[in-house]
């Protein structure tokens, strides 16, 4: 029964981040697609380093983000992979600071990738195309991360009693 328990636990954290992370992508009046954004829920890329319920969370609330929000079948794709791939690296980092930069990496190379594509269909070169937008998207996902997301998961890691796995694990 405690197993069982247990999982619903994980299950309801994992679809609580989800749903935040959707919720905010959607509503929030401020860029959140094409290439300059800033995504606020971005700021939620570091919980994986706390809570390992918050990996599907994000991907999926990245996919219903991308889904609801964007008209482009590749950002569905390329962007809740990229989500998804920050969150599995995030989990694997040894501190918070560092643990805050797998979503700016992974977001700067492979979002900044797919705006690059749809730059180049108008007549752009490549190279400077994706060298300008992974800039514009390291950037958003740097302030999002550091200045929102960081702060954060100290918050959280004080009030559920984390703070021992905040500095190093």
């Amino acid at each position: 029964m405690s197993k069982t328990r247990f999982s619903t636990r994980r299950l309801a954290l994992a679809g609580l981040i989800a749903a935040l992370y959707a919720t905010a992508t959607l509503l929030l009046p401020i860029p959140q697609y094409l290439g300059v954004q800033f995504r606020v829920a971005e700021a939620m890329t570091v919980l994986p380093f706390l809570f390992p319920e918050a990996v599907p969370g994000l991907a999926v609330g990245c996919f219903l983000a991308n889904l609801l929000g964007s008209p482009i079948m590749l950002d569905w794709i390329f962007g809740t992979l990229a989500t998804l791939l920050a969150a599995l690296w995030t989990r694997r980092m040894p501190n918070l600071y560092l643990a805050a930069l797998p979503p700016v990496l992974c977001n700067a190379v492979i979002v900044g990738a797919e705006i690059a594509w749809f730059m180049v269909q108008e007549g752009e070169a490549f190279w400077p195309a994706y060298g300008l937008s992974a800039l514009t998207v390291g950037l958003g996902e740097l302030a999002a991360c550091y200045i929102l997301g960081v702060p954060l998961a100290r918050l959280l890691g004080r009030t559920l009693g984390a703070q021992g796995t905040l500095e190093a694990r």
